[in-house]
């Protein structure tokens, strides 16, 4: 795992071999920040990162000097592996939470400028998730939700996208609240 850019660009982290894990690609995560550079100022930005994994998403966005990141993971290794890291890098704007998503989801009062899910692609639930963030309306006003998948997920029926980008095998969904 590799920063791409930003005050921690070139810095590489070793997750444990035992991961199992299917990382975004640094070809995806630079298209990703490339189109996020063009609409937001990251200093601004309070980012929710689900199924955070090795927490590469949300430490691009530290890296990129936003205002504060939270990483949510319930897998036991992966959040203490992103703590170590957090606590490593002297990071005081992120926090890591071991929960699960949609408990997380339905719970939290919250609402914020980003919200990045990096779901595992075998996931059941993934179609739910776009209308799950609007359900309990936790972006705030011109936020985003955007979604990692793969081709097998199409959202184009959701009234809420307004994008979906392609990079290799990866592919990012992109809704915002739209007044229908």
């Amino acid at each position: 795992m590799r920063i791409i850019s930003g005050k921690y660009k070139g810095l590489r982290f070793s997750p444990p071999s035992n991961f199992r894990l299917r990382p975004t690609t640094d070809f995806a995560k630079t298209g990703l920040f490339n189109i996020l550079q063009n609409y937001f100022e990251f200093e601004d930005l309070d980012i929710l990162d689900l199924f955070s994994g090795t927490g590469s998403i949300g430490f691009e966005f530290i890296s990129r000097n936003v205002r504060y990141v939270e990483m949510i993971e319930k897998d036991k290794m992966h959040y203490k592996y992103i703590q170590k890291v957090i606590s490593g890098l002297k990071i005081n704007s992120a926090k890591v939470l071991k929960t699960d998503v949609f408990f997380y989801l339905k719970s939290t009062k919250k609402k914020y400028d980003i919200i990045f899910a990096d779901p595992p692609y075998n996931m059941q639930d993934i179609n739910n998730l776009p209308d799950l963030v609007f359900k309990y309306d936790l972006l705030k006003p011109e936020g985003w939700f955007i979604i990692e998948h793969s081709s097998k997920y199409d959202f184009s029926g959701n009234n809420n996208l307004f994008d979906t980008r392609k990079y290799g095998g990866v592919r990012f969904s992109f809704f915002r609240k739209i007044n229908h």
